[in-house]
């Protein structure tokens, strides 16, 4: 029974990673059509610069380690805004090219990256609290996976309300619909799609810091292996859909873990099948293409 909790809950917990990871992407896809396989690098530069503010204000003290998911959040949000405004703006509609300029810019930024800090990982410590495990039916829970669970439903409840009961919330929305109908009122929609790129890239920031305390370390490949699963749940979920990819990475991660705990370590191959199921039976994922 103890194996089942942990399996369960612990599957919950990674599945508030991915959605962290993947919220972003939906986002940025729903509202405006971009598939930014840059994301990763969102998340790898965040998590590095994260790390050096906890770093350097004790990793082990809370008030550092919270102030670095702020920053990690604000230099995802950044870099996100600049991609969109030097790479992606010039080349709306044209999704070739998006693909190959978001690809280019991944690995180059690994490669600036591993310059930087190095090629391998750099180990990581934090509260100690995190460190520690909760005793839930007998089974003990790392509380690290707490912390993600209540971090991500905290991002997907301010995600919506900004999307439904803001000013911009509902510049963006519109201007999805009908952007020259939007324009034709005077409002400026380039500025509301550099907020939604900041806005997927401060959700990546705050995944990366997480993610590094959840591995236990830090590296340039970091946000391109999650950056993975994110597109996974992306299209389980639906591309488009917040909602859908809530869903989809529980479900997602919850498979994984099971079937990693009682399939001999299979939850990768799992996930996959589950990937090609949704694609032959239900293409548009689970939600279709929801824009909230």
């Amino acid at each position: 029974m103890s194996t089942v909790v942990l399996a369960l809950l612990t599957g919950v917990g990674l599945g508030a990673l991915y959605f962290l990871v993947s919220s972003g992407l939906s986002l940025i896809y729903g509202l405006m059509h971009v598939l930014n396989f840059a994301h990763g690098a969102f998340l790898s530069l965040s998590a590095f610069i994260g790390w050096e503010v906890a770093r350097r204000l004790d990793a082990a003290n809370w008030g550092g380690f919270v102030l670095s998911i702020l920053v990690g959040a604000v230099v995802g949000a950044l870099f996100a805004a600049l991609t969109e405004l030097a790479l992606i703006r010039p080349l709306y509609e044209r999704h070739i090219e998006q693909v190959l300029v978001t690809v280019g810019l991944s690995f180059a930024a690994i490669a600036l990256f591993n310059g930087i800090w190095g090629t391998d990982p750099v180990y990581i410590s934090g509260p100690a609290w995190l460190d520690a495990t909760t005793s839930v039916l007998g089974a003990k829970v790392p509380n690290v996976y707490w912390l993600l669970i209540v971090v991500a439903a905290l991002v997907l409840g301010l995600m919506v309300l900004f999307l439904r009961r803001t000013r911009y919330g509902i510049i963006i929305r519109a201007g999805v619909e009908n952007r020259s109908m939007v324009t034709a009122l005077g409002i400026d929609v380039r500025r509301s799609f550099t907020l939604v790129f900041a806005i997927g890239g401060a959700a990546a920031g705050i995944g990366g810091v997480l993610a590094a305390q959840w591995a236990g370390y830090v590296s340039s490949g970091l946000g391109q292996t999650l950056l993975i699963f994110a597109f996974i749940v992306t299209i389980i979920g639906g591309l488009g859909s917040l909602p859908g990819a809530a869903i989809a990475s529980v479900l997602v991660a919850v498979l994984q873990q099971f079937a990693n705990f009682f399939l001999a370590g299979t939850g990768d191959f799992i996930v996959v099948v589950l990937l090609a199921v949704v694609l032959l039976v239900r293409p548009s994922g689970l939600l279709g293409r929801a824009a909230v």
